[in-house]
């Protein structure tokens, strides 16, 4: 199989080649093509990757790279899409820009996921199109965030050959699993239930032979400490909800307080892996045999400090946090499946894919977040409960935000650009969507090009 990852200098992309080079995804992969449009990341992710096989690792894909999309598309059998538009100043200006408004500012929530979209959306349209007139057979496995937005975006284009992923709510699953002492197997969910959207999600049904642990583990304080989703919500408050929030739901249930803890932190996250990454490409593209630890020490620092606003005292994730996929093992564990190689009966994974009634209550071409059962046909949403009306809401009021947000890119509407700001409930002011809006087009002026003239 010929993998192209368009975003190939991308800082996760050597976690898909160490994949690929053990354990069960091993050999799936002929041909690893790079693609990005920056040659020096390229790189830099090509001399961490020729280090991995310096170090006595089983031997990996050819690898190539390219700026060229056509070049990169021609042959293809799969590709894995994870650009970053605007790099890592843009995230810091999606960030800072809500902040200076007193919102929350955050990459793929609120605001800044609203504006991410609007530069991330265009530019992965131009992929499908390019991938319908030169590998139209291909799949598109899409982890550029906001990962169901886009993905909502795309299916238009490429109907039900692409797929949205995201490791967030597997990793929840496969945690509260293990924290209720019935660890799933890989590629397994074994009946859980989980409803959402992307970064908004519940899991509300935890099952073991037959018996739901979901309830007896929210009763357990003890062992909801154990792994980062039960610590951040107080235990008395889950027990109530009846269910496991995704970690995302964090800034939804205690705004004020994620607010309040981003504004007083003296780097935003982007800010912080903006100075993390600045000086570590060229140090990566001249270490030679070093690379790879280099980069595997800067990527350990960097886990450890995710939704560190969430976490009082400075504490830090563990690796029981850091278990529970990965975007590689998503992204890959799809793409066997897709490609025949999956267990009999299908791979299960939380992906996002079009409802088609799998969440009641939600439009039937809506992209959801929810367990799918993936085979060489392609994934197939599995029936999930009626959310509750407190969560069904929320779904449907910032789905209307997504499809607003996808609507002023595609129809070249501004307006809808001010609704989905003002819709969204982390942002509820049409004021304050003037001046986001108005925010964000300083900051990145291409916005402007956009809208064509529409109102």
């Amino acid at each position: 199989m010929r993998l192209m990852i368009a975003g190939g200098g991308g800082f996760r992309v050597p976690l898909v080649y160490r994949a690929l080079t053990s354990g069960p995804f091993a050999g799936l992969v002929r041909e690893l093509v790079l693609l990005d449009v920056d040659p020096l990341r390229l790189a830099a992710i090509k001399a961490v990757l020729a280090s991995m096989g310096a170090s006595g690792g089983a031997p990996g894909p050819a690898v190539s790279t390219t700026t060229s999309l056509a070049e990169g598309l021609g042959g293809t059998d799969m590709v894995f899409a994870a650009i970053r538009p605007g790099g890592t100043a843009g995230r810091t200006a999606d960030e800072r820009v809500a902040i200076g408004l007193g919102l929350l500012g955050q990459e793929t929530t609120g605001a800044g996921g609203i504006s991410y979209a609007l530069r991330s959306i265009p530019g992965m349209l131009a992929l499908a199109r390019e991938m319908k007139q030169r590998c139209p057979g291909a799949w598109l496995v899409n982890f550029t965030n906001p990962a169901g937005m886009v993905t909502e975006a795309l299916v238009p284009v490429l109907g039900t050959r692409v797929i949205g992923i995201c490791d967030s709510a597997g990793g929840l699953v496969h945690r509260a699993a293990r924290a209720a002492g019935a660890p799933l197997p890989e590629g397994k969910l074994d009946g859980a239930g989980y409803y959402g959207l992307n970064h908004l999600g519940w899991l509300y049904r935890l099952e073991s032979g037959g018996q739901d642990l979901l309830p007896g583990l929210l009763a357990d304080a003890q062992a909801l400490s154990g792994f980062e989703e039960g610590r951040l919500f107080p235990q008395p408050f889950l027990q109530a909800l009846g269910c496991l929030p995704n970690e995302y739901l964090y800034y939804y249930y205690d705004t004020e307080r994620a607010v309040g803890a981003i504004r007083a932190m003296r780097q935003t996250r982007g800010e912080s892996i903006h100075d993390q990454q600045s000086g570590l490409y060229p140090a990566l593209a001249a270490a030679g045999p070093r690379a790879y630890e280099l980069w595997d020490s800067a990527r350990r620092s960097r886990e450890e400090g995710y939704l560190a606003e969430a976490r009082a005292g400075g504490e830090q994730r563990d690796e029981e946090d850091l278990a529970g996929g990965g975007y590689e093992r998503v992204a890959l564990g799809v793409m066997r499946a897709l490609s025949g190689g999956a267990p009999a009966g299908g791979t299960e994974l939380i992906l996002n894919t079009p409802n088609a009634g799998s969440v009641p209550g939600l439009p039937a071409d809506a992209v959801v977040e929810v367990p799918c059962r993936v085979t060489a046909d392609g994934a197939v949403p599995l029936p999930q409960e009626r959310p509750g009306d407190a969560q069904l809401a929320l779904m449907q009021r910032v789905k209307e935000v997504e499809r607003l947000t996808v609507s002023s890119v595609v129809q070249e509407r501004r307006a809808d650009a001010l609704q989905a700001f003002a819709l969204h409930p982390l942002i509820d002011s049409e004021e304050l969507a003037v001046k986001l809006l108005a925010g964000y087009e300083a900051a990145f002026p291409a916005l402007g090009q956009l809208w064509g003239g529409g109102a």
